[in-house]
């Protein structure tokens, strides 16, 4: 009998740790969905600090082990489906981050994953848009709807407003009624008024911890002293969610003084959450701004963008046209 051949795809891997160079194209083997998966041809996938991070430390955070590809955030098309599958068909347009934080292999042409860390593409996005929201959106819904529970009228402060995590949380939080103070650069300030920012704070001029006061959720996506600095801020009993660990020297005990409640948020896939944002896509209550896109050929000058940690919004590999 003639012999069978793999289907093939193009993918981005690495053999170790390091910079952007270490990324390079390869030729491997499609995946094969198993039960309750589905096979994904993948248009564009989403460019996320936790890729970088990833990369210069050696599967940082996801579980894999060298030669690995990057990637979570996932725009594209089922092309087939696994037993037991009844959410999705051959066809559908979906988006997802799925697996995370374990390696899901978005930087390439196919991925399989479970059918339930993916939903349906909002009807008014493309893929590009569609492949820049699920990891930095869910990270924001997470934080302000499931964790803080953010209510109308709520003060919340949002660090680094403009990044990626940061101009979607701005949009979620005003789509609860909330009041949002951001910072972020001057030159980012019309961007984030176009966005619903009530208050902004130019933080290399303005140290915000002296500026803002009665504040009720704090959503730091910096970490570092910035967690610290926040509790300033906050009023008895005020929330603090950090999407990164936070500092060692971070005064937990202050914290609990105060009533504040503060932790760590790591995202996960979460197919209603996923659900609650198309709706906020298609009502036209939140919107992606994609900075740059570059086809999968460049991740590794995608790469080397992000880190300077000056995009506004997100950048995107384009996959499949």
């Amino acid at each position: 009998m003639p012999e069978t051949r793999t289907p093939q795809m193009r993918a981005v891997s690495q053999d170790t740790a390091g910079g952007p160079e270490v990324l390079k194209m390869i030729t491997t083997d499609r995946p094969v969905p198993g039960p309750t998966e589905i096979l994904v041809r993948v248009h564009a996938a989403g460019v996320n600090p936790t890729d970088w991070k990833s990369r210069s430390q050696g599967a940082f955070m996801t579980g894999a082990k060298a030669p690995f590809t990057l990637g979570f955030d996932v725009s594209g098309v089922v092309e087939a489906v696994g037993l037991g599958v009844t959410l999705f068909a051959p066809g559908d347009k979906v988006f997802g981050m799925p697996r995370f934080p374990h390696a899901a292999g978005a930087y390439a042409e196919y991925v399989t994953a479970p059918a339930r860390h993916f939903a349906h593409l909002p009807t008014s996005l493309d893929h590009i848009q569609g492949a820049a929201l699920p990891l930095a959106s869910l990270t924001a819904w997470q934080a302000l709807v499931d964790t803080a529970q953010v209510q109308p009228g709520a003060r919340v402060l949002i660090h680094a407003a403009a990044g990626g995590v940061g101009h979607l949380a701005v949009q979620i939080a005003k789509s609860r009624g909330a009041y949002v103070i951001g910072t972020a650069r001057q030159a980012k300030h019309d961007f984030l008024r176009g966005l619903g920012a009530d208050e902004l704070i130019d933080y290399t001029q303005q140290d915000f911890a002296e500026a803002v006061r009665d504040v009720d959720i704090v959503l730091d996506t910096i970490s570092g002293d910035y967690g610290a600095r926040s509790l300033r801020t906050l009023r008895p009993g005020g929330t603090l969610v950090s999407i990164l660990p936070l500092d060692d020297a971070f005064p937990a005990a202050q914290a609990r003084e105060a009533r504040i409640r503060a932790g760590f948020l790591l995202v996960e896939p979460d197919r209603a959450g996923l659900q609650a944002v198309a709706g906020l896509v298609d009502s036209g209550k939140l919107r992606v701004n994609v900075d740059t896109v570059l086809p999968l050929e460049e991740a590794a000058k995608a790469h080397t963008l992000g880190e300077t940690g000056r995009t506004t919004g997100k950048i995107v590999l384009a996959v499949a046209s």
